[in-house]
């Protein structure tokens, strides 16, 4: 990249960077450094849970929330649809009412007639994470279309020069992946899988940014919802299962190691089949645990100005500073994590779907097993 470039895609970052620069806490936790007692463990946990609202903000004594729907089956009353603004204040609605307690903590319940709680049969509500899910697939429809209509533009108008700002950086983004992960992991047949790891990427890392700006229609924590990445980590897995070739099956059932460990007690094909499971949970686990701990380390240090605030207030002050500065710390390594996280598992992913492709008597099929 040229310096011209390297200026327009520092200008880019601005915005996020002021982001970076805004408050994080939410707005409840200001209420809360009203009483003496702060609970930071509610404050941590209601921002990092999923809920069937989407808190946005507090302004005096009222909470400016988006209601969202519910869609719930019950045996007792059978399909249920309604909003979720009926549950304010604790109130129940139709038999239903979100546990305070217990197991089903933050869950839709239902109380039968002697007064028994259970979740409903089937609950596919519109929660904060579905939500944001919707908004973030959106959105990155509309950057893909976009750049999709300006290359479009660019090859009616014969303009061949290479793009800059934002175009420029989601085609060195495209290129990455494309180049420097799907040919090197994959080999031959990479194209075909390069479709879905530019959705994995793209998704992930947009999903990760949107995540550490702290105001509406960000601050969702949508993977580090372990729900979210199971499913992404699922698409990996299908993926190398259902295209593995019978090299890959052979290597898994009747790998080449000594007979005695195959017969009688097939030791190594167990653990290989074991292996086929171990690979999309470490991708699940990876993802989750990164992005969750990184909401929680903010919210921490957040917390910290409204405690040291409930004890003393010159200490508070004096606390208040050094929250701000490790707040901006961690959300500018934030930024980096989002990328880091959207890449590992763009590669691994590109690295598991390359070895169930492996290649009968290959020079290099001891090396790619071995990875």
């Amino acid at each position: 990249m040229n310096k011209y470039f390297n200026i327009r895609f520092l200008r880019l970052l601005l915005p996020f960077v002021v982001l970076m620069l805004l408050p994080s806490a939410p707005a409840y936790a200001a209420h809360e450094s009203e009483s003496a007692d702060v609970d930071v463990k509610k404050i941590i946990f209601e921002h990092v849970k999923d809920a069937y609202e989407w808190h946005i903000t507090t302004w005096g004594d009222k909470h400016i929330s988006i209601y969202l729907p519910v869609i719930v089956y019950s045996e007792r009353s059978g399909w249920a649809v309604f909003s979720s603004e009926v549950f304010h204040h604790d109130a129940e609605y139709m038999g239903f009412h979100i546990c305070s307690h217990g197991d089903n903590e933050g869950k839709i319940v239902e109380v039968d007639a002697n007064g028994n709680e259970s979740r409903p049969l089937i609950d596919i509500s519109i929660t904060k994470t579905v939500f944001a899910l919707f908004l973030n697939a959106l959105l990155l429809l509309v950057i893909v279309l976009c750049m999709a209509r300006k290359y479009k533009k660019y090859k009616a108008e014969g303009n061949y020069e290479v793009p800059k700002g934002f175009v420029g950086a989601f085609e060195m983004l495209v290129a990455m992946v494309v180049d420097d992960i799907a040919k090197p992991n994959i080999g031959a047949t990479y194209a075909r899988y390069v479709p879905y790891l530019l959705t994995a990427f793209f998704f992930i890392f947009l999903s990760n940014i949107m995540g550490i700006i702290p105001f509406f229609p960000g601050g969702s924590n949508v993977t580090g919802n372990i729900a979210v990445t199971m499913v992404l980590a699922l698409f990996t897995f299908f993926i190398v299962n259902i295209f593995g070739n019978k090299e890959y099956w052979k290597e898994i059932f009747w790998p080449d190691v000594p007979v005695w460990l195959k017969v009688p007690v097939p030791l190594m094909p167990f653990i290989e089949l074991f292996g086929i499971f171990v690979k999309p949970f470490a991708l699940m686990i990876r993802l989750f645990a990164n992005i969750l701990a990184g909401h929680t380390v903010v919210l921490a240090f957040v917390s910290i100005i409204f405690v040291t605030m409930a004890v003393n207030t010159v200490i508070g002050t004096a606390m208040t500073f050094v929250s701000v500065i490790f707040t901006v710390f961690i959300n500018f390594l934030e930024l980096l994590v989002a990328f880091i996280q959207a890449f590992v598992f763009t590669m691994l992913s590109s690295v598991f779907i390359g070895l169930s492709q492996p290649q009968h008597h290959s020079d290099n099929h001891h090396e790619i097993s071995e990875l």
